[in-house]
């Protein structure tokens, strides 16, 4: 049966009653046109780097010397946003301390982001950004909603303030003694920061070769780096079950920050053994046993897209050279401010081969069985990338033609597989680039800063509509 429509006095009274019940009060979302979120991330860092270039070209004060030219501002502000660390001037000598300051916010700002930044302002305002921002931010997959878009940018602030306080307060107690309390204070905030965003940039000419007697200094810059290379979502998992180790209920991490960790203390754990015995008596023959161990755990920590070097790769064993390039490619973790193919992709290939050789159709880990997308992803961005660094190897060598008998192959190779996985090494080859041959090796900077976030999104499906409704005869073709 119908309802009797309701009399004027009842709609009158509930209209009333709906008036005296207190709004809740939603925040605005701030769009910005109709970009989507690949062509958000794309725009800030092209705008951060086309800004910075021009800043660099136009800023007073920024050299001690002459400028730099176009294509050498152009070559350090994109190193400095893509937080890669690749140089063709001597930061500290080239740069005064306004320059420096100028540079390392551009490596604060390419390592956290531009997108980050704004959208942690407007939450401060009581604003927040359009979905499509936050998906530009973190990709749109089911891990991320583990933990609020909201309250991780948030903590991305809280955990960048926390370790680059706390490791420039160690470097500064550590170098004040020989320094002088006063001028220790900004090479151990630059040094810091450098090291968490995993940037490479240093303000000695060689690097942190001069510290390389130093332990405490390499394993607070160890520590940095590892930081800020696992992951933002790692390290708020870690932290909750840290608090709730105690309890009765104890929090348990995601399977991703899982492989995350067990990945990290793998390549803690293993490539220093094989750095030791690689260079235990080449170029760490002059160092003490602590110091040499030390320095064996610096150089498989850093490769993994920090940059900072303690020996020269130019006179490195050719095993060493091999075994830092793997490790440029493998990277960090996803979320986090490494560079590289991510670990997490690495540790899903050695799944998924595991799998096949146990004649598993599926990939489990941790009792939990990896959905068949998000390995097709893994395999799809190590194929990807590795074809990018094989065309940009073919195109450095074209344009970058030899100049002599010391300019090997294998230097091109590493400096495209540092520039690619935006790690930062080098084996001297920056410094004698032709001027086609840096525009390259720029392209690429770019290409592996965006690289990893781009084919996320490419390979997310809710990011389009699917376009395999439909499937023609199926055919088989042989393999191996």
């Amino acid at each position: 049966m119908s309802q009797k429509p309701r009399s004027r006095q009842e709609k009158n009274a509930k209209r009333a009653t709906r008036r005296d019940i207190p709004r809740r009060k939603t925040r605005r979302h701030v769009r910005i046109g109709g970009w989507s979120p690949l062509e958000m991330l794309l725009v800030s860092f092209l705008g951060m780097i086309g800004l910075g270039t021009i800043g660099m070209q136009s800023i007073p004060g920024l050299f001690t010397t002459e400028p730099l030219s176009f294509l050498d501002s152009l070559f350090t502000v994109t190193s400095a946003v893509c937080i890669t660390g690749l140089v063709v001037a001597d930061t500290g000598a080239v740069f005064t301390f306004w320059g420096e300051l100028y540079l390392l916010l551009l490596i604060q700002l390419g390592g956290l982001g531009i997108l980050t930044l704004a959208s942690a302002i407007l939450s401060a305002m009581g604003l927040r950004p359009s979905i499509k921002a936050e998906m530009a931010i973190l990709p749109n997959d089911s891990v991320f909603t583990l933990i609020p878009t909201r309250r991780l940018i948030a903590d991305v602030l809280k955990f960048t303030l926390l370790f680059e306080t706390l490791g420039a307060i160690a470097l500064y107690l550590i170098w004040a003694p020989q320094q002088g309390w006063q001028a220790a204070i900004w090479p151990a905030i630059f040094h810091s920061v450098s090291a968490f965003c995993n940037a490479g940039f240093s303000l000695h000419s060689n690097s942190l070769i001069d510290y390389r007697n130093s332990p405490v200094t390499l394993l607070v810059i160890t520590g940095l780096v590892v930081a800020g290379g696992i992951g933002f979502i790692t390290l708020e998992e870690f932290f909750k079950w840290i608090r709730t180790v105690r309890g009765r209920s104890r929090y348990r991490i995601s399977l991703h920050s899982q492989v995350v960790l067990w990945g990290t203390l793998l390549l803690l754990i293993v490539p220093p053994f094989i750095f030791g015995y690689f260079e235990w008596n080449r170029s760490l023959s002059e160092l003490r046993v602590t110091d040499k161990v030390v320095n064996s755990l610096f150089l498989s920590v850093t490769p993994r897209t920090a940059g900072f070097n303690t020996i020269d790769y130019g006179s490195a064993s050719e095993s060493t050279i091999l075994l830092t390039m793997i490790l440029m490619m493998i990277g960090g973790a996803p979320a986090s401010l490494a560079g590289g193919m991510k670990i997490t992709t690495f540790m899903l290939l050695g799944l998924l081969a595991w799998s096949r050789i146990r004649r598993q159709h599926v990939v489990n880990c941790r009792n939990r069985t990896i959905p068949d997308n998000t390995v097709y992803r893994a395999v799809g961005v190590f194929v990807i990338m590795t074809t990018l660094m094989i065309i940009g190897l073919f195109i450095l060598q074209v344009v970058d033609e030899p100049a002599g008998a010391d300019r090997l192959l294998i230097a091109r190779v590493f400096e495209v597989v540092s520039a690619m996985n935006t790690v930062g090494l080098s084996m001297g080859l920056s410094d004698d680039l032709s001027a086609g041959g840096k525009i390259v090796v720029v392209a690429m900077t770019f290409i592996g800063r965006i690289g990893p976030l781009t084919l996320l999104t490419a390979f997310d499906e809710s990011s389009g509509p699917s376009r395999d409704a439909f499937r023609y005869a199926a055919e088989d073709v042989l393999v191996g």
